[in-house]
């Protein structure tokens, strides 16, 4: 999937405190790699699930007359497990050949974050991390509209204090069935919020602080 996330809150390093405020377009401006992608496994009534997301960006800024290259990498990997607690048949079926649903799924899992800055100047350079796990419990609900149109949406809150203080995820999509290359396919349209508030110590021995949210269309 692609994730066209911008960023907005508040960041800590060093002893200093500044806005995060940036456009997706800026991100992509400044993009040099990304990898998404979700595998779930499931026969209907337990399932486990795996996200993934890579973004590398680098960008040139003139300090003090010296110019400084920053390569920021950003990963995000989430694992849990659903169980569909509730089940309703809606009459009909799907293009698939499978009778219309309407599910509701608890889920639980972990995910994972990783922010890592490499500043380089007059041909030195360094890298610093952070990084954190947080625990989630949420609600997934999947709703078949119509034969074709299917209605997928997920909510979870996690963090506790474990990882970051607070941490919450929110997605909604709208899905299509059609076929591609000859397979069953379900083209899906939507929009992401990932929040997380997360605070440690930096390398300086002041407070890192990252309370920012990414949010923006998925497809």
């Amino acid at each position: 999937y692609a994730w066209g996330a911008s960023l907005k809150g508040d960041a800590a390093l060093a002893g200093l405190t500044t806005d995060v405020d940036v456009p997706f377009s800026d991100v992509l401006d400044h993009l040099d790699f990304v990898l998404m992608g979700n595998i779930e496994i499931t026969n209907g009534l337990w399932g486990v699930y795996f996200d993934a997301q890579h973004v590398r960006t680098s960008q040139d800024e003139e300090v003090a007359s010296h110019e400084i290259e920053l390569g920021i990498t950003t990963t995000t990997l989430a694992a849990g497990a659903f169980f569909r607690v509730y089940e309703q048949e809606l009459g009909g079926q799907t293009v698939f050949g499978a009778p219309r649903r309407f599910a509701l799924e608890p889920t639980a899992g972990v995910r994972w974050t990783r922010l890592k800055a490499e500043p380089s100047i007059a041909g030195l350079s360094t890298e610093k991390s952070a990084d954190w796990t947080d625990p989630f419990v949420g609600l997934r609900l999947n709703a078949d509209l119509t034969d074709r149109w299917n209605l997928f949406a997920e909510a979870d809150v996690g963090g506790f204090d474990v990882g970051s203080k607070v941490s919450v995820n929110a997605q909604a999509y709208l899905g299509y069935r059609t076929e591609m290359f000859g397979k069953p396919t379900i083209l899906r349209a939507g929009y992401r919020l990932l929040y997380q508030d997360y605070e440690g110590d930096d390398f300086t021995g002041n407070r890192f602080r990252w309370d920012v949210s990414q949010h923006g269309p998925v497809v």
